[in-house]
C-alpha cells in the first residue's frame, strides 16, 4: 500500500539536509571559485590552487549527490500521483528505496563533521586467537572491506601483508582512497568476532575466531608533521608476498620505528625500497597526527592503551554462521540475519548507526 505519510516524511528530511548543508550558499561559492580559476595569477601558488581546486570538487559532489536525490523524490512524487489512476505500488516501492538510499548516503556524509572525516583512511587487520581460523577470518575481513570500497568507487592499495603459517593472512595493511573514507571507517576499530563450522576441522566443530581492526586517518600534504630524524630508526628486509624475483631477491621491504612513540611501520607496497620508504614516513605521520587529534579531543589515554586483547569478550561485532545467521553491533544493539550480503560489503548501515550512536553518547556529555 502506497503511504503518503512517507513521502512527507522524505520531504521534510530531503528539506532538512537542504537547509544544513545550505546547498544555495554552495552554488554560489563554486560559481565564484570557477571565476577565480580563470585568473591567470590562481595558479602561481601551485600547492595552494591544487587544495583549492580539490575543495571545489567536494563541493561539487555535495551538489551532484543532493540534484540527484531531488531528482529521485520529484519522481517518487509524480509515480504517488498515478497511485490513484493506476497500479504502480511495484514501481513505487523500488523509487521509494532508491530515494531512501540516497538520502541516507548524504545524511551519512552530513554526521561527518570532523576536519579529519574526509581523509583517505588507512585500516589494518590482524589475527587474534585462533590460529589458521582466525589467519582466514582476517582474509574474509579484507575481501569485506575492499568489496565496500570498491561499491563507494574507492581504491584500494595493499601497503603490506603477512601471510598465515598454513592459509589466509596473519595482518594486512590497506590503504583506502576515496572522500570520507576515514569518517566512515573510523568506528570498525575493536575486535571482529566469527562462529562458524570450521573448514579446516575434519569433524566440521564449531569454532570461534578472532581479529582486530584499526583504522586512522592518512595525513594529506596541507597537514605538517615535525619529526627528528634522531628519532628514527630504519630496517630493510626481503619480502615475502607476491611481486615477482626483484621483490623476493631485493631488500625492498622497509620498517620504519619511532622511538619516542613506539610505532613501528612495515611497507612493502612498490619494489622501490625508496618508494617504500617514502610511504613509510607518511604511515607515521598519519598515525602521530592521529595520536595529536586524539589530545587535541581531551581525550588522555594514549592509542596503544586503548587497543584490546583480540580474544573475548573485547569484540565490537560478532559474525555467527552458525548455529544460526546473525551479526550484530554491540556498541549500537542493530543485527541482521543478512550475513552473506555483509561479507560481501554490505556493511553501510553498520557505519552509520555507529556514527549516529556515537554522535548522539558525544551531546549526551
Amino acid at each position: 500500500m502506497i503511504r503518503k505519510e512517507e513521502i512527507q516524511s522524505l520531504s521534510e528530511r530531503i528539506q532538512k539536509i537542504y537547509n544544513i548543508l545550505k546547498i544555495d550558499e554552495i552554488k554560489e561559492y563554486i560559481n565564484k571559485g570557477q571565476k577565480k580559476t580563470l585568473n591567470p595569477n590562481f595558479w602561481k601558488n601551485y600547492k595552494k590552487s591544487r587544495d583549492y581546486i580539490k575543495y571545489m570538487h567536494d563541493m561539487k559532489a555535495y551538489i551532484k549527490d543532493f540534484t540527484e536525490l531531488k531528482n529521485a523524490f520529484e519522481e517518487l512524487e509524480i509515480i504517488f500521483s498515478f497511485s490513484k489512476e493506476e497500479n504502480v505500488e511495484k514501481e513505487f516501492e523500488i523509487q521509494l528505496y532508491k530515494t531512501k538510499k540516497l538520502l541516507s548516503n548524504i545524511e551519512l556524509k552530513n554526521i561527518l563533521s570532523e576536519e579529519e572525516d574526509s581523509l583517505n583512511a588507512i585500516l589494518q587487520i590482524s589475527s587474534g586467537a585462533g590460529g589458521t581460523e582466525s589467519c582466514d577470518w582476517t582474509s574474509m575481513l579484507m575481501r569485506m572491506y575492499s568489496m565496500w570500497a570498491e561499491k563507494k568507487n574507492f581504491s584500494v592499495k595493499k601497503i603490506h601483508h603477512v601471510y598465515g603459517d598454513i592459509t589466509g593472512i596473519k595482518s594486512v595493511t590497506l590503504e583506502i582512497n576515496g572522500l570520507y573514507a576515514f569518517g566512515y571507517l573510523k568506528g570498525e576499530n575493536g575486535v571482529h568476532r566469527l562462529i562458524r563450522l570450521s573448514p579446516f576441522d575434519s569433524n566440521s566443530k564449531r569454532h570461534t575466531s578472532f581479529s582486530s581492526v584499526y583504522v586512522y586517518p592518512m595525513i594529506n600534504d596541507q597537514i605538517d608533521i615535525d619529526i627528528k630524524i634522531s628519532d628514527l630508526q630504519w630496517e630493510t628486509f626481503r619480502s615475502s608476498g607476491s611481486g615477482g624475483q626483484n621483490v623476493n631477491k631485493v631488500e625492498t621491504g622497509v620498517r620504519l620505528r619511532h622511538h619516542p612513540t613506539g610505532i613501528t611501520i612495515e611497507n612493502t607496497e612498490s619494489r622501490s625500497q625508496i618508494q617504500n620508504r617514502q610511504k613509510a614516513l607518511q604511515l607515521l605521520k598519519s598515525r602521530l597526527f592521529e595520536i595529536e587529534m586524539i589530545k587535541k579531543n581531551e581525550k588522555k589515554e594514549k592509542i596503544e592503551s586503548t587497543k584490546k586483547k583480540i580474544e573475548w569478550g573485547s569484540q565490537i561485532r560478532n559474525y555467527i554462521m552458525h548455529p544460526y545467521k546473525l551479526v550484530k553491533d554491540l556498541r549500537t544493539g542493530y543485527e541482521t540475519t543478512k550475513i552473506q550480503s555483509v561479507m560481501n560489503g554490505e556493511i553501510d548501515i553498520f557505519l552509520k548507526k555507529f556514527l549516529i550512536y556515537n554522535r548522539e553518547n558525544k551531546n549526551k556529555n
